[in-house]
C-alpha cells in the first residue's frame, strides 16, 4: 500500500516534457463491454461486503511494514538476503481461510507480488520468490485451493510498481530511489514481465474473483492533477484485455487514487470511505461502479513488531457498517508474522467481528446503501423493503433523529431483535424516529423499517 503518498502530494510538479499519455490505453479500454458473468460478478461483490487483506511476504522478516526496503533505503544486493531468512513453518492455509471465514468475511485479497517484487507463487519469470526460501512451497497454491474448498473468493493483489527489478523504469519514480540500481531501464521488458505474471496467476490456480493492482502513484506525472496521465504508458489496455480474456468473470480495481478508467470493475478507496479525504488518498470522484474501502486493524499494513495501536473491534463494526451504508465493501488487513502465523490481537478481534455479523450480518450482507450518506448519528442500509437504521450515537438533548431525506412510507418500526416497537412520525418534511425508553446498544442500535 502507499504509505506515503500524502507526503508526495507537496512535490513540484515535473516538466511535461517527460510525460506519456494514457490515451491509448484508454481509447482502446473506451470501447470496453463487461461481460455477463463480469456484471454478475459485480453485483455479487457488492452482496459481499466484507473481506480480508493480507500483506505478507520476504519484507515481514524485518518486523518493519512492507514499505522498509524503501525508507531504509536498503539495496537489492542487501535485501535478495531475506530469501535465506523467510521461513515460514507455521503457515497454514486453512487456518487462514478459517479465521476469515468466522469473522463473516466472504473474500480474500492476497499480496502475490508487493512492491519489493517478491512473488508469493512459484512463478516462473523469476527467482525472487517464495519457493526458493528454505520453505520452498508455493503459499498462493495452499491458499487458492483452501479458499476454493471452504467457499471464499481470492482476489490477488498485484504491484505495478517495483523497487528491486532494474528493467521497472525507476528513473521516473518517486518511490525506490535509494535501492541501488544502476542498469538503465527496459520498460517493455517490464510490460512482458507483468503479463506473463499475470498470465500465471489466472491460468495455474483456478478461479481468481478479481486483480488489485496498485502503485501507479508511483509514476504520476502531476500529483495535483486528479488525472491518469502518467511518466510511462502502463498498457492497461493490454492488460485490462488479456485478464478479462482469461477469465471474463475476474474483476478489476485499480488503487490509483483517481476516478476509474473502462475496463475497471470496481473502485478502491485506501483509509478512507468513499467520498472522504482524511489521508490524502482520496478527494476522486465516486463512481457508479460497486465500491471498496481498505483499513488497517492496528497503523500497519505488513508485520510491524512495535506497532501496538490497535483497533477496538467497536471501531472496526462501525467502520465495516459506515462502508455499507456508503454502499461500499470493506476490506480489511491482517499482516502476518513472518512464521506465517497470525497475531493475536488480529485473530481475537476477526473472532469478535465474527460474533457480531452472526447476529446482525443479516443488516449488511446484500444491502445497499439507503436514504442518505451516513450523519453523526450513524446510517441506513436496505434489502428489498425493509431499510435498516444503525444508530450509534444518540443526538444531543433529542430523544428522536430527524431524516428528512426519509419520505418512503412507513409501516412499522422495530428494534432488530423484534421484540420491541419503535415509535416514528412521518410528516411532509421528513421521519422523526423516537429514542425515548431505548436502551441503546454500544456499538450499533439497529432499528428495522418496513416500508409500504
Amino acid at each position: 500500500m502507499n504509505r506515503f503518498f500524502k507526503s508526495m502530494l507537496a512535490l513540484p510538479a515535473l516538466s511535461t516534457s517527460l510525460f506519456l499519455s494514457a490515451q491509448n490505453s484508454q481509447s482502446i479500454q473506451a470501447t470496453y463491454q463487461p461481460s455477463a458473468a463480469n456484471l454478475a460478478a459485480r453485483s455479487s461483490f457488492q452482496d459481499d461486503k466484507f473481506g480480508m487483506f493480507i500483506h505478507w511476504g520476504a519484507s515481514s522478516v524485518l518486523g518493519n511494514g512492507e514499505w522498509v526496503m524503501n525508507n531504509r533505503n536498503i539495496r537489492v544486493q542487501e535485501y535478495k538476503h531475506l530469501i535465506d531468512y523467510f521461513n515460514p513453518q507455521n503457515f497454514d492455509a486453512a487456518k487462514w481461510v478459517a479465521t476469515a471465514k468466522a469473522a463473516g468475511m466472504k473474500y480474500i485479497t492476497f499480496i502475490t507480488r508487493h512492491h519489493d517484487s517478491f512473488s508469493n507463487w512459484d512463478t516462473k519469470q523469476s527467482d525472487w520468490k517464495i519457493t526458493n526460501t528454505k520453505y520452498g512451497k508455493d503459499v498462493l497454491k495452499q491458499l487458492a485451493d483452501e479458499c476454493h474448498k471452504q467457499g471464499i473468493k481470492l482476489y490477488c493483489y498485484y504491484s505495478l510498481l517495483d523497487w528491486y527489478r532494474s528493467d521497472y523504469q525507476y528513473e521516473t519514480g518517486k518511490t525506490g530511489k535509494g535501492t541501488g540500481r544502476t542498469e538503465k531501464s527496459n520498460w517493455e521488458s517490464y510490460i512482458r514481465f507483468m503479463k506473463a505474471q499475470l498470465t500465471e496467476l489466472l491460468t495455474n490456480y483456478g478461479e481468481i474473483s478479481g486483480i488489485w493492482f496498485d502503485g501507479h502513484w508511483d509514476q504520476l506525472a502531476n500529483d495535483v492533477d486528479k488525472t491518469l496521465k502518467s511518466k510511462v504508458d502502463w498498457h492497461y489496455n493490454e492488460i485490462y484485455e488479456l485478464i478479462h480474456k482469461l477469465q471474463p468473470q475476474c474483476l478489476i480495481s485499480n488503487n490509483h487514487h483517481l476516478a476509474p478508467i473502462p475496463g475497471e470493475d470496481f473502485q478502491a478507496f485506501e483509509k478512507d470511505l468513499p467520498g472522504h479525504n482524511t489521508t490524502g488518498f482520496g478527494g476522486q470522484s465516486v463512481s457508479a461502479l460497486p465500491l471498496e474501502t481498505c483499513e488497517t486493524m492496528n497503523d500497519s499494513w505488513g508485520y510491524s513488531i512495535t506497532d501496538r495501536n490497535f483497533k477496538s473491534s467497536k471501531n472496526l463494526i462501525q467502520y465495516l457498517v459506515k462502508a455499507a451504508c456508503y454502499n461500499a465493501n470493506f476490506l480489511l488487513n491482517i499482516g502476518p508474522m513472518p512464521d506465517g502465523s497470525v497475531q493475536s490481537e488480529f485473530t481475537d478481534t476477526l473472532a469478535k467481528m465474527g460474533a457480531w455479523m452472526n447476529k446482525y450480518g443479516e443488516t449488511i450482507y446484500g444491502s445497499r446503501g439507503a436514504v442518505t450518506t451516513p450523519k453523526n448519528w450513524g446510517g441506513f442500509t436496505q434489502k428489498g423493503s425493509k431499510l435498516y437504521m444503525h444508530i450509534f450515537n444518540k443526538p444531543d438533548q433529542n430523544d428522536f433523529i430527524f431524516i428528512p431525506e426519509l419520505k418512503q412510507k412507513i409501516q412499522k418500526a422495530i428494534l432488530f431483535d423484534g421484540k420491541h416497537e419503535v415509535k416514528f412520525k412521518q410528516l411532509p418534511e421528513g421521519t422523526f424516529i423516537y429514542l425515548t425508553g431505548i436502551a441503546l446498544n454500544d456499538v450499533d442500535t439497529i432499528v428495522e423499517l418496513q416500508l409500504k
